[in-house]
């Protein structure tokens, strides 16, 4: 029932931009804080981006004021605009809700990797 997928990501330069999307299903996107979370390779997936019913957003410091995330509730999708990539922001990149009652269901999530 419920269905999230990712897509946009790719190989980029370091300094270079990519603007993920998030089409979700069984969701309702203006319903609920959706957040984007990556997973880098021998780490734990992390929460990057978070924006609230009301539209408020959250994002660790990581990527503050590089990083942006959006939603078009008439289609359903989150996005997330990642300017001024650096290598350590290499990792697969999943959207999903921030609140949960039971299982998460996650989607197979878009690799981004970044070069020097």
């Amino acid at each position: 029932q419920v269905q999230l997928v990712e897509s946009g990501g790719g190989l980029v330069q370091a300094g270079g931009s990519l603007r993920l999307s998030c089409k979700a299903s069984g969701i309702i996107v203006s319903f609920n804080d959706m957040g984007w979370y990556r997973q880098a390779p021998g780490k734990q997936r992390e929460l990057v981006a978070r924006i609230t019913s009301f539209g408020n957003t959250n994002y660790a410091d990581s990527v503050k004021g590089r990083f942006t995330i959006s939603r078009d509730n008439a289609k359903n999708m989150v996005y997330l605009q990642m300017n001024s990539l650096k290598p350590e922001d290499t990792a697969v990149y999943y959207c999903n809700k921030y609140w949960h009652s039971g299982s998460v269901y996650w989607g197979q999530g878009t690799q981004v990797t970044v070069s020097s």
